[in-house]
C-alpha cells in the first residue's frame, strides 16, 4: 500500500494547481473520456505530472486528471485509469481513489466498458451496476491497514450506493435512456474471457464481466466515500454470438452510446 505521505504529496501537488476543491470524483473508462471535455474552467494535469500516478498504455485513456465544474458540481475526472492487467499493483491502480479523498471528493461515479453475459441485454445499451463478484483472486485492501484510510473489515453489502442508483434510475427514465441494471464481474484480463468462462460467470449471477472499476469501488467504499456504478455494454461476451471479440469494438460502440452516457452522468450531477 502507498504510504499517507505518497497520499498528501499527490494531493498537494494537484491542490496548487487549481483554486477547485472538488466533491465528486469521475473515473471514465474506455472511450467515455470526452465527457472531461465538458467541463467548464478546467485545469489538465497530466498523469505523467503526478507523484507516484501511473500511467495507462491502454487505447482510449488519455492519461489526464480535469478538475472543473460541471452541472454545478466541482468534480476531478480521470480521463482514463489504470488497468491490473498491465501489470499494475492494486494499490497503484487504485491510487487516484486515494488521492481523490484527499483533496475532498465524497462521491464517485466509477464507468466502463464491458461485455454483456445477460442474454437479454443489448450492446449499446447501459448497466447500472448493482454489485459485483471480485473472480481475480485479489483485493486492493490486502495488507496491513492504514486507520486513517478506513477500516481493517470494511463492510460491502451496499458497495454500489442504493440512493445513487435511484437518482440515476429516476435521471434516465426522465431522459427516455434504457438503463438495464446487473451485477459485474470483474476479470483481470488481458485476453477476454472464454465461452467456458462466461458460462461460468452467467451461473455464478454475473451480467456483464470487464476488466476494472472493481478495485476503485473497493477502495472508495474503504475511503467513506459513495459509489455509482455505470457500465457501457459495447458487446456481447464471448460465445453468446458466434464472432470474435475485439477492443475496436469496444471503443467503437463506446462512441455511438456516448451522447446516452453523457446526458445520464450530467443528469445526475445536476441532482445530486
Amino acid at each position: 500500500m502507498l504510504s499517507m505521505e505518497q497520499i498528501r504529496e499527490a494531493r498537494d501537488f494537484i491542490a496548487e494547481k487549481t483554486q477547485h476543491r472538488p466533491t465528486v470524483g469521475l473515473i471514465l473508462g474506455s472511450g467515455l473520456g470526452t465527457l472531461a471535455d465538458e467541463i467548464e474552467n478546467a485545469v489538465v494535469i497530466p498523469y505523467s505530472e503526478i507523484p507516484y500516478f501511473a500511467k495507462s498504455e491502454a487505447i482510449g485513456h488519455a492519461n489526464e486528471l480535469v478538475i472543473g465544474e460541471l452541472k454545478g458540481k466541482t468534480v476531478a475526472a480521470m480521463k482514463g485509469r489504470f488497468h491490473y492487467y498491465e501489470g499494475f499493483s492494486l494499490p497503484e491502480v487504485t491510487f487516484p481513489v486515494r488521492v481523490m479523498k484527499a483533496l475532498g471528493v465524497e462521491n464517485v461515479i466509477i464507468t466502463n466498458a464491458c461485455g454483456a453475459v445477460n442474454t437479454s441485454f443489448n450492446p449499446g445499451e447501459l448497466m447500472l451496476i448493482t454489485d459485483h463478484i471480485n473472480l481475480v483472486g485479489s483485493n486492493p485492501l490486502i495488507g496491513p491497514n492504514n486507520d486513517e484510510l478506513g477500516v481493517r473489515f470494511p463492510d460491502a453489502s451496499e458497495v454500489y450506493n442504493r440512493k445513487l442508483r435511484e437518482l440515476a434510475s429516476s435521471v434516465a427514465a426522465e431522459q427516455g435512456t434504457k438503463l438495464q441494471q446487473g451485477v459485474y464481474a470483474w476479470w483481470s484480463g488481458p485476453a477476454y474471457e472464454t465461452p467456458a468462462e462466461i458460462r461460468m460467470i452467467r451461473t455464478l449471477g454475473g451480467d456483464a464481466v470487464g476488466m476494472s472499476t472493481v478495485p476503485e469501488s473497493l477502495v472508495a467504499v474503504h475511503g467513506g466515500m459513495k459509489v455509482l456504478g455505470i457500465s457501457c455494454l459495447t458487446n456481447m461476451a464471448c460465445g453468446i454470438l458466434d464472432q470474435p471479440l475485439s477492443h475496436d469494438e469496444v471503443i467503437e460502440v463506446a462512441a455511438q452510446v456516448r451522447e446516452k452516457f453523457v446526458g445520464l452522468v450530467k443528469g445526475v450531477l445536476e441532482r445530486m
